[in-house]
């Protein structure tokens, strides 16, 4: 009988151990599934709200980060920098914001609607706009005030519009605009038409268009160059990859692709 208490205490021991070993196993188990805070591995869709003078960049650039991070899906938004800042203050759910300028970011950091500090990942200027063969004669910006030519621009509002009111006063010209868009690439679109004679646009946007628009360069446009910014928002439904997309553009893969479109370096 002895023998057989002591027999029976062995196994007991020994099946006590077995378990404390299992759930040992188990809790280090789950520890090693849950990733590092801030090292999670870009996946899911990420929605980007970006300056309509981006278009083409910007969607290479998001054809390149959905090959290199299989899994994930850029989604875009592209507008006037104004207007996509107002919709981002008024709630609309976002993960990234690329804007044409500065002054456009800022109405969304003073909102609090940004995570980390926007920073500026390509620089662009004007360009004068005209129709293959230049029907118009548009020689320069003194042109834009002639009520005889047919002249398009975009809004003061948004960054092109701002850039180009600068060059006006730097030239001393009072332009006569026909129409007055929300975006550069409304202004290009009647450029390439032929709807217009001659407009201001960024010297991306005639690289853009191929040979359905010719740019005439002026020296003013070297005094009003406009600083792109970009940055994650703070209430991003998706805010790793939104942060691994913003590092994407700022890499020397996003600059190179940039660099192509004929954007400047920061």
């Amino acid at each position: 009988m002895p023998n057989l208490r002591k027999s029976k205490s062995i196994r007991f021991i020994s099946a006590v151990a077995s378990a404390a070993l299992v759930l040992a196993g188990c809790g280090s188990g789950q520890q090693a599934a849950a990733p590092a805070s801030g090292s999670e591995a870009p996946t899911g869709d990420v929605t980007v709200f970006a300056a309509a003078s981006l278009t083409e960049t910007f969607t290479q650039l998001g054809e390149d980060f959905e090959a290199a991070h299989p899994g994930t899906k850029v989604k875009f938004n592209f507008g006037g920098s104004s207007a996509l800042a107002q919709q981002l203050n008024q709630g609309a759910p976002a993960d990234v914001f690329a804007s044409a300028a500065p002054a456009n970011m800022k109405q969304v950091t003073d909102t609090k609607t940004i995570t980390d500090a926007p920073r500026t990942f390509a620089k662009n200027k004007l360009a004068i706009a005209v129709p293959k063969g230049n029907p118009g004669k548009i020689a320069g910006l003194a042109d834009f005030a002639n009520a005889g030519k047919k002249i398009a621009l975009c809004a003061e509002q948004v960054p092109c519009g701002a850039a180009s009111k600068k060059v006006f006063e730097l030239a001393k010209v009072t332009p006569a605009p026909d129409t007055l868009e929300q975006d550069v690439k409304a202004v290009l679109t009647k450029v390439s038409l032929g709807e217009v004679d001659g407009a201001l646009v960024y010297q991306t946007d005639v690289k853009a268009s191929g040979d359905k628009v010719e740019g005439i360069e002026f020296a003013e446009s070297a005094q009003a160059v406009n600083d792109y910014p970009i940055a994650s928002l703070a209430k991003a439904p998706n805010a790793a990859t939104a942060k691994a997309f913003v590092d994407f553009v700022l890499s020397d893969k996003g600059r190179t692709v940039l660099s192509a479109a004929g954007f400047d370096n920061p």
